[in-house]
């Protein structure tokens, strides 16, 4: 299933809009700010979707009936464009176990690039919700590697994919592979340029929130 947050108007569509100004783009804060929100918002649908069990709370003045969750989520991200959206996840969800994923696209004067995972650090998944962040999901390619590398971990009763910006040839390969997963994008291009940039986009989400860094 694939949720289009913008397609229903709300203040996120104003989110969107600033995350893809160029002018608005040049202020670091709000733009990590803005991918926060984003990730609250997501969080929040979320946890609707997640198992949920009776439980009491003595109040000063008696006991309430409530419910409460029954396990909480892991919140994976991938270094380092994912922290702000990832952030705003964890927000919500407070009391989540955490997972973290090092990759990073290598281009070739060719034009082609390869993506290379250096690291992965992850909690037992085992039968629990997982919730993975990334900003943007263009190709795929770098995903669908994450999760693949992250199911070493265990088989969670759950996936949910949260990004900002979704390209339809992405959403199109990891339903291919994973059709059971939940999408959640705040919004959704249709074009991916030769060297799998998003158009329109809002450009690098590493660079934009944290400054340029060396190619490698």
């Amino acid at each position: 299933m694939v949720h289009h947050i913008a397609k229903t108007n709300s203040l996120v569509n104003t989110w969107i809009n600033e995350l893809r100004n160029t002018e608005i783009q040049t202020d670091r804060l709000r733009f990590r700010k803005n991918m926060e929100r984003i990730g609250e918002v997501i969080a929040y649908e979320i946890s609707k979707t997640m198992p949920y069990s009776a439980s009491e709370v003595n109040t000063p003045l008696g006991i309430y009936n409530g419910q409460d969750l029954d396990h909480q989520p892991v919140i994976a991200t991938i270094f380092r464009a994912g922290f702000p959206l990832f952030q705003g996840m964890l927000h919500y969800f407070d009391r989540a176990d955490c997972a973290f994923i090092a990759a990073y696209r290598k281009h070739h004067q060719d034009g082609t690039f390869n993506i290379n995972q250096e690291y992965v650090t992850c909690p037992d998944l085992e039968g629990r919700t997982l919730i993975i962040a990334d900003p943007m999901l263009a190709t795929g390619s770098s995903l669908i590697m994450a999760l693949d590398e992250l199911f070493e971990y265990g088989k969670p009763s759950a996936v949910h994919i949260v990004v900002a910006i979704a390209c339809t040839e992405g959403i199109d390969r990891v339903r291919s592979k994973y059709p059971e997963f939940t999408i959640w994008a705040a919004d959704i291009d249709d074009e991916l340029t030769a060297k799998g940039y998003i158009v329109p986009g809002l450009g690098d989400a590493g660079d934009l929130s944290f400054g340029s860094k060396l190619q490698v």
